[in-house]
């Protein structure tokens, strides 16, 4: 008989939930049979922890006096600049943002040592952060500069808002070219030099559910080391790509828009982070419960690594210039090896997420779901789905003329 989300929430309350990590369970299916394992176990724990460059904050740092109206002025954080096109002390700082005089690429690769990602970082792990800000003043609020120390604990709101999150798997990326490149996926060797991915694969949230079938808008997660919520589809949502016969896609399909209570949230699962002559990110980690409400969400549920597939690209041409041609396609566990045959060439792998530190939060979610710390909520809207035809469209460049 199926369950529902309410009785397993029950169950948790009265400390009789029975729950195991996307890895534990595996096994355990396999153990005692899909039908047995269904009737016994509530929920199925996931975990991803890796760069999410589209990941930001926004805060309101309270009023000054005299009042100054940030918005339409200029905020920086600790050299960072943050987004002011809000209300008069209400600012975004993005993962991304980098300091005006940071050299970029000028001096190639660029080192990117700090950027937006890092001044989460600092300000979830409760230091003080430099806040100058210039405004050109009105009536109502007629400062135009301040210059202060602002910490996480005295911000009115301080709210983790990333717009895509949690990628149902991605490219794998190579290099064919005669020369090292670098790009948001890592240093890439020239020559086939070697091979990267970014994924926690049998552990990845949406990789568990493929089509959508528990998570959804209202969605309770572990975001950051504390709690969030999906907040809607993240942005690139595209179901429509190419998927194995068990649903699994074989590049970037779905996405998720998380937010959640900086305040509640931690330093180890939200660190800030340099790509080598890319930029600077935000390294996140994003755990997803999966109720298991029936057969057909439990057997998604026991997907392994080597029935996940990511598509490769070339790096140095066919992904920069937007062709879509594949030079081949391998599993994750082939990945995890280490090393895959490439165009006859034995090329290492690296992953650019850790599957520890995912595993680590599969874990703490099912120690928070065993001891009551943590219930499911029912989502109060679906994510698209497949059949929603919704995909991602690239840029229509429309010439301007002047």
């Amino acid at each position: 008989m199926p369950k529902t989300i309410e009785e397993i929430n029950l169950k948790i309350k009265n400390g009789e939930a029975v729950v195991f990590t996307a890895e534990e369970i595996i096994g355990v299916v396999k153990e005692k049979g899909l039908k047995k394992a269904t009737e016994e176990v509530d929920v199925v724990t996931t975990g991803t922890f890796g760069p999410m460059c589209s990941s930001g904050a926004y805060l309101n740092i309270g009023h000054s006096q005299p009042r100054i109206k940030l918005g339409g002025g200029r905020v920086y954080l600790n050299d960072v600049p943050a987004y002011t096109g809000l209300a008069a002390v209400d600012i975004f700082i993005g993962a991304t943002a980098t300091p005006d005089d940071d050299p970029r690429n000028k001096v190639y690769p660029g080192e990117f040592n700090y950027g937006g990602g890092h001044v989460i970082e600092e300000l979830v792990a409760g230091k003080d952060i430099r806040l100058e800000a210039t405004a050109y003043g009105t009536d109502c609020y007629p400062r135009k500069k301040l210059e202060t120390w602002i910490n996480l604990k005295d911000l009115n709101e301080a709210v983790l808002f990333n717009m895509r999150n949690a990628y149902q798997n991605y490219n794998v990326a190579t290099n064919l070219s005669n020369k090292t490149i670098y790009t948001y996926m890592g240093i890439l060797k020239h020559n086939l030099g070697n091979v990267t991915y970014c994924s926690a694969g049998q552990l990845s949230p949406l990789l568990n559910d493929p089509y959508y079938k528990t998570i959804g808008i209202g969605t309770k997660v572990f975001f950051g080391g504390g709690v969030g919520y999906v907040a809607w589809q993240g942005t690139q949502f595209n179901p429509t790509v190419p998927r194995t016969e068990n649903g699994v896609p074989k590049g970037g399909a779905g996405t998720l828009a998380l937010i959640g209570d900086l305040k509640q949230m931690s330093s180890r699962w939200l660190v800030g982070t340099s790509m080598l002559g890319y930029g600077p990110t935000l390294t996140v980690g994003v755990g997803v419960p999966i109720p298991i409400l029936s057969e057909e969400v439990l057997k998604y549920t026991t997907v392994t690594d080597e029935e996940i597939i990511g598509t490769i690209y070339d790096y140095s041409d066919a992904y920069p210039n937007r062709r879509a041609e594949p030079i081949g396609e391998v599993t994750y566990a082939q990945l995890r090896s280490g090393k895959i045959t490439l165009q006859g060439k034995k090329v290492p792998t690296a992953s650019l997420s850790s599957y520890p530190r995912a595993l680590e939060i599969a874990n703490t979610l099912k120690e928070w779901l065993k001891t009551g710390k943590f219930e499911l909520t029912e989502p109060v809207a679906p994510l698209p789905s497949v059949e929603s035809g919704l995909t991602f469209k690239p840029l229509k460049e429309r010439p301007i003329e002047h």
